[in-house]
């Protein structure tokens, strides 16, 4: 039996955020825009991404052993910001803690259902995300009558993580990858990936100012700030001075994720510690 949030929690406690790498950081960018007076907890898998090609079980093991290590910091809640373990394995995260577990699949999709006007809703991912159908079926079950059309764009991660967020190659390869999805006039486009944000300047030029953009990313933070105020968890003070508000850990590569969050987080002061995971 699962006790109340309240009883054991308290408001200054951190969030924990996970992903199997650096897309992640867009959920925990629009955590801290939303919510600054939150500190935050973030894991990126590095040494064992990607996830989308394990198994279930695989991704179900690993993110045990996340929210392990998340839960040592007395989080308050853990949002799993990575679509595959958000299919995968926080129903069952959510059923083993006694803290809320959000994901970012379920946010993306209920947002998409509630902006489209004609019912046709696009869905850009990777080809794990994409395969797995998963948007598909959070929005089957939300309106049965919406079509949804889905485009695996498996170059964007790796432009965005090359930080071509602004050039002509990633201009082209969007052209090609959404074409198809402009042809059939949708009206709402959600970006299935963590990455996608940081190209949105992009995608939304290319398909055009009358489709709705769905950023997941910014829809979970929403759907946590809403979740702590109901459970009155929302940290209302802000940060003691030299307190460290947002601590970042990744299994491997810490140089090269330090560089790439600080590309996205425009702190100037992020620093990054490996961990081994498996201990946990």
């Amino acid at each position: 039996m699962k006790q109340e949030y309240s009883i054991n929690l308290r408001k200054d406690a951190p969030i924990g955020v996970f992903d199997s790498g650096v897309g992640g950081l867009t959920v925990a960018r629009e955590i801290m825009r939303q919510m600054p007076n939150e500190k935050i907890i973030y894991f990126g898998d590095t040494a064992r991404v990607p996830y989308g090609s394990k198994s279930k079980e695989t991704v179900t093991r690993y993110s045990k052993q996340i929210a392990r290590f998340l839960l040592s910091f007395q989080v308050k809640t853990i949002v799993v910001a990575c679509n595959t373990a958000s299919a995968y394995a926080r129903d069952e995260l959510e059923q083993e803690v006694d803290i809320p577990v959000l994901g970012v699949v379920k946010p993306g999709a209920r947002t998409a259902v509630d902006v489209t006007r004609n019912g046709k809703i696009g869905v850009i991912a990777t080809e794990a995300t994409i395969g797995s159908h998963m948007y598909n079926k959070y929005i089957t079950e939300l309106n049965k009558d919406v079509t949804i059309y889905e485009k695996a764009c498996p170059l964007f991660v790796p432009l965005v993580e090359e930080g071509l967020w602004q050039d002509p190659v990633t201009d082209e390869i969007a052209k090609r990858y959404l074409s198809e999805l402009i042809d059939l006039d949708i009206d709402t486009l959600i970006m299935g990936c963590t990455h996608y944000p940081l190209i949105r300047s992009t995608l939304g030029r290319i398909i055009g100012e009358e489709v709705t953009l769905v950023n997941p990313a910014y829809e979970t933070a929403m759907e946590l700030k809403r979740l702590l105020a109901e459970q009155d968890l929302l940290n209302d003070q802000p940060p003691k001075l030299g307190e460290n508000q947002y601590q970042f850990y990744v299994s491997d590569g810490a140089e090269k994720f330090k560089r790439f969050a600080n590309s996205i987080i425009k702190y100037g002061i992020l620093s990054a510690k490996t961990i081994q995971i498996e201990d946990y």
